[in-house]
């Protein structure tokens, strides 16, 4: 069972490098375009049907692109299509997601405390609310909003709070802000899946057969890759915030969610300001500041449980299970002597306010919540705790692999 673990980890690890990698080739694809068409400018030689061109220089050579409103009236030998990108960075996340809060729903995705549903009630929320806000969104641009894209931005924002707040009375503060993450990459693959990519195809196909495209495909395209321009910054901080229990782990964190997303939109203007004009309007980095000294503030309020509840409530049917391996006192022990004082509800370790990501190791509700973390960060590896913390004794280690791989004589 525990060798397999450490299979499933370099597994996880290997999904949330493609995944990296991928959104990266995405976000960069994205970016570009944007800047690219804000940068376009008029010129009188431009070939018919012409909306603008643009020199750049890079790499030690010159480019020269140009961009027609509609499409050229004759469709090029090759087209290069951008695509891949997002789709791959979608599956890998997807597929992400159910390594880390579906496989490991019980620790990562479930919160007793705020809701007692069992595992697969939280993946049918998980993954249904993720369709269900496509559909929501989609139909919201379907509709007449779509011809006034502000009031549209401002009832999708009022969305994002709702989920926010939503995912945040079922799940873990970490899960609900992945979630949030994972809701709003969904929307902006899905505009790309089914908006963006088959608009593009019918322009392709009446250049093939000799009609003239529909200026409407553009514009339908245009508004969605908008949108996605805006949202691409709040979804990068929600899929790193889980590294970080100030954003996730506070009583407001919902609403530090949600602000995220303005600090996304006054970046962003200012950057698209800046390659349309060649100067951004700095007012922008002013509201973004105040919104990030607004989010550290909110983050200040803790919402943890106490020592006294932790231990008094009852253990899950995952937490009994290692409890009641063989060497789990010892194990316990090992752990109590070696790293309570950081990962505890008021850590004692130098200047430290909060527990490394949010993880408490005091009780043995909590040691066995946690077991398979503690036995690779601290079994089968020496990550933690840090060397220039406390010195581990290669005994206590194995009491802790020893206890976590008795397990399988349980199931």
């Amino acid at each position: 069972m525990y060798d397999f673990l450490i299979l499933w980890d370099w597994i996880s690890f290997s999904v949330r490098w493609l995944h990296v990698i991928t959104a990266m080739a995405w976000i960069g694809a994205s970016f570009y375009f944007i800047a690219l068409d804000l940068m376009l400018r008029p010129s009188p030689d431009l070939p018919a049907g012409a909306y603008g061109e643009e020199w750049e220089v890079h790499g030690g050579g010159f480019y020269h692109t140009i961009k027609y409103s509609v499409a050229p009236s004759q469709l090029p030998a090759h087209l290069t299509w951008h695509k891949w990108q997002s789709y791959t960075t979608w599956l890998s996340g997807a597929g992400l997601l159910m390594i880390v809060y579906w496989v490991g729903g019980e620790l990562y995705l479930l919160d007793p405390s705020k809701a007692n549903l069992l595992l697969w009630q939280g993946i049918l929320i998980s993954g249904g609310s993720l369709a269900i806000g496509w559909i929501a969104y989609d139909q919201m641009c379907k509709s007449k909003l779509g011809d006034r894209p502000t009031a549209l931005m401002l009832l999708l924002f009022a969305l994002l709070v709702l989920m926010s707040w939503g995912y945040n009375q079922l799940f873990t503060g970490r899960a609900a802000l992945l979630h949030l993450g994972a809701f709003t990459a969904t929307i902006m693959t899905a505009n790309v899946f089914f908006q963006i990519m088959p608009n593009q195809r019918i322009v392709v196909a009446d250049l093939k057969a000799g009609r003239v495209p529909d200026a409407k495909y553009g514009k339908i395209a245009k508004l969605r890759s908008t949108h996605n321009n805006y949202l691409t910054l709040p979804v990068v901080f929600l899929m790193l915030s889980n590294h970080y229990p100030l954003a996730f782990g506070t009583h407001y964190a919902w609403i530090i969610a949600s602000l995220i997303f303005l600090t996304g939109v006054t970046i962003r203007h200012y950057f698209n300001t800046m390659h349309k004009t060649g100067k951004g309007p700095h007012w922008t980095w002013a509201i973004t500041i105040i919104l990030m000294v607004l989010i550290a503030w909110l983050s200040t309020y803790k919402i943890e449980e106490s020592w006294e509840d932790a231990e008094a409530r009852s253990m899950s049917a995952q937490e009994q299970r290692f409890a009641s391996a063989a060497g789990f006192d010892e194990a316990y022990n090992a752990v109590i002597g070696n790293c309570s004082m950081c990962h505890a509800r008021e850590p004692v370790w130098g200047n430290m306010r909060w527990a490394p990501k949010g993880v408490f190791l005091e009780t043995p509700q909590d040691v066995a919540r946690h077991a398979e973390k503690i036995y690779l960060q601290s079994g089968v590896s020496h990550a933690m705790p840090p060397p220039n913390a406390v010195q581990m004794s290669q005994e206590a280690r194995e009491l802790i692999v020893n206890w976590t791989r008795n397990v399988r004589h349980l199931q």
